[in-house]
């Protein structure tokens, strides 16, 4: 997400520009928009040209820099003069989203990005996980439109479950014969991307609930990635926030129970059991977003 300061700035000036659009004298209209437009066109041509001073000079430390600056990227993207290929940044979103993909039992491989359209292939299965093909698909789609908001559309093929009028994203069925019509069931809540902070404090051994938007979440480190779950045991209903960590899984203090940080939440005695999982995103600089409202 780009800064709150330069957000609020991109905020002002689409709403100056609803008044201008707005503006009853034609002429009037007409000036304030050319003003507008020679202003983006002598800023364009100046990025321009930065950027080719830097390309001469630049062994790619800079471009790499540039490029990691959401709101500097945003402007180099408004101008066309992005650094790194689209294509290379739809790979680099891909594969910082893996980890969770891949703690649900999925995973995604790109096939293609032409004419803005990136064509993706969805693998594994959530298969008992509480985490729908849906959120997966979501998770994807945050982390692609933030490294590449140039994508204009995405195609999945291989989802499990097609949600298109909450994720925007085109399911493709794979070929055979018509599945038999699915029962209606109303649409899952749309998730909020929450900001939960870089937790510092947050170790390998010992979980951290913390409360995101108004609502506790449990945040757990294995192997260096990070886990967040809904912080209730399933098993007996107290807190894991107490709960010992160790060889990837949570113990709660309460009844015992154990669950797979890295596989879901999933119950080691019993099968049946698993934790809430949350989906979660971590940037470059290692701040935390969580998807709230999403888990089952």
């Amino acid at each position: 997400m780009l800064e709150a300061e330069a957000q609020e700035r991109v905020g002002r000036i689409e709403r100056l520009l609803e008044k201008v659009e707005g503006l009853a004298d034609p002429a009037a209209r007409e000036a304030a928009t050319g003003v507008v437009e020679a202003l983006l066109e002598l800023y364009g041509e100046g990025l321009a040209r930065i950027v080719d001073h830097v390309a001469e000079r630049d062994d790619g430390a800079i471009a790499a820099a540039l490029a990691a600056d959401e709101l500097v990227a945003h402007l180099l993207l408004l101008h066309g003069l992005h650094p790194v290929p689209l294509e290379a940044r739809v790979r680099g979103a891909l594969d910082e989203v893996r980890p969770y993909l891949a703690s649900h039992g999925g995973g995604v491989e790109l096939l293609g990005v032409g004419e803005g359209v990136a064509r993706l292939r969805m693998q594994g299965s959530c298969n008992g996980c509480p985490s729908s093909a849906a959120t997966l698909a979501l998770a994807i789609e945050d982390a692609i439109h933030k490294a590449a908001p140039d994508v204009v559309a995405i195609e999945a093929e291989g989802a499990a479950e097609p949600a298109p009028a909450l994720l925007q994203i085109e399911m493709i069925a794979p070929p055979g014969p018509a599945p038999a019509p699915a029962r209606a069931t109303p649409p899952p809540p749309v998730p909020a991307w929450a900001p939960a902070g870089d937790m510092p404090e947050l170790g390998d051994g010992q979980p951290l609930v913390r409360e995101v938007a108004g609502e506790p979440v449990l945040f757990a480190r294995v192997d260096g990635s990070v886990y967040a779950y809904r912080p209730d045991c399933p098993a007996c209903g107290a807190s894991l926030g107490d709960a010992a960590l160790g060889g990837g899984e949570l113990a709660c203090a309460g009844c015992g129970h154990a669950y797979d940080v890295v596989l879901a939440g999933r119950c080691r005695e019993a099968p049946g059991l698993h934790l809430d999982p949350v989906p979660l995103l971590v940037d470059d600089a290692g701040r935390v977003r969580v998807a709230l409202g999403s888990a089952a």
